[in-house]
């Protein structure tokens, strides 16, 4: 019989989550078992959180560190009591909560489980590549998209507030130059370099046929965005001409280019972004800070713009 999942497509999103989690614990659970381990699969944060901390935590602590409901931390801590894994003392600077560490029982079994801990990571990470080689930027994604404007209030708004990455199409060469075209032309005083005409009039053949790629941002049918990624070598790309029209700042739109770039890059095994701008504006540095880029000296590669006050480069 056909997969119901499979045919309702988004809409059962959640349940395939939850069939991908549910299918990975059990198995985990038989990695544990076949090795010989009392562990369950489901206990490992908690667990390994309190491994990392030098000093015991209290059940908000560990909440805090791996964003589980104060309720599911609390079961896993009294099933992990039960198995004389960890232990617990009253908290002399808060009557309300207990202090949780491991138990020496649970530091000798620590030993036996990091060896296999390391085995699940190069496991789980075939495995979620097989999706995408940025499945873990990606999942972020999705967990602070759905955090920051939960599900019932995107259902109010329906398809409203959509904003869609589209790549490189004949009908969307023109918006180019129209959106970086005329910042350019602020930035230079209205007047333009001849290599800057070219390439915002000719942007598939300044950057696609070079082995680049161009992205687009649509946002309520409008083309509010675009950015260009150039391949410098076999193996490093930059980004530039990253623009946003005035009439949809603030929207997380140069995030979610920027965001593309990097996966786009993941997806051809490269080793680094670059990125070049001739801008000193704190907040916008502060959001290439946030997504991973630091402060480098160009590669010999990059041709570097005499309007360009900062590179910056992030590691894939």
């Amino acid at each position: 019989m056909a997969d119901i999942i499979e045919k309702l497509g988004y809409l059962a999103g959640g349940s395939r989550l939850r069939r991908i989690y549910e299918e990975m614990k059990i198995s985990g659970d038989t990695a544990y078992k076949e090795a010989g381990l009392d562990f369950k699969s489901t206990w490992f944060p908690v667990y390994y959180a309190l491994s990392k901390s030098q000093l015991p935590q209290t059940v908000m602590e560990i909440t805090n560190q791996i964003a589980f409901s104060h309720i599911t931390v609390k079961n896993i801590v009294k099933e992990l009591e039960s198995e004389k894994l960890i232990k617990i003392i009253p908290n002399p600077n808060d009557k309300r909560s207990k202090l949780i560490s491991l138990s020496d029982k649970g530091l000798v079994f620590l030993e036996q489980l990091e060896p296999l801990w390391l085995a699940f990571s190069i496991a789980l990470k075939n495995v979620l590549t097989s999706g995408h080689p940025d499945i873990l930027n990606i999942l972020k994604r999705i967990d602070t998209e759905i955090n920051l404007n939960p599900l019932n209030e995107r259902v109010k708004k329906a398809n409203q507030d959509q904003v869609l990455i589209l790549d490189y199409q004949p009908s969307l060469k023109k918006y180019f130059y129209e959106l970086a075209g005329l910042w350019l032309l602020s930035l230079q005083k209205g007047v333009l370099e001849e290599e800057d005409k070219f390439t915002l009039n000719n942007p598939e053949i300044a950057y696609l046929q070079k082995g680049g790629f161009l992205f687009y941002a649509k946002y309520q049918e409008e083309i509010a965005g675009c950015i260009a990624l150039k391949r410098l070598d076999e193996t490093n790309f930059e980004f530039a001409n990253l623009f946003v029209s005035v009439n949809y700042r603030n929207l997380g739109i140069g995030t979610k280019l920027i965001e593309r770039c990097i996966s786009r890059c993941k997806e051809n095994e490269a080793e680094s972004l670059w990125f070049q701008t001739s801008l000193s504006v704190p907040h916008a540095n502060k959001l290439y800070y946030k997504l991973g880029f630091d402060d480098r000296e160009p590669p010999s590669q990059m041709k570097v713009s005499k309007h360009t006050k900062k590179i910056m480069c992030l590691e894939l």
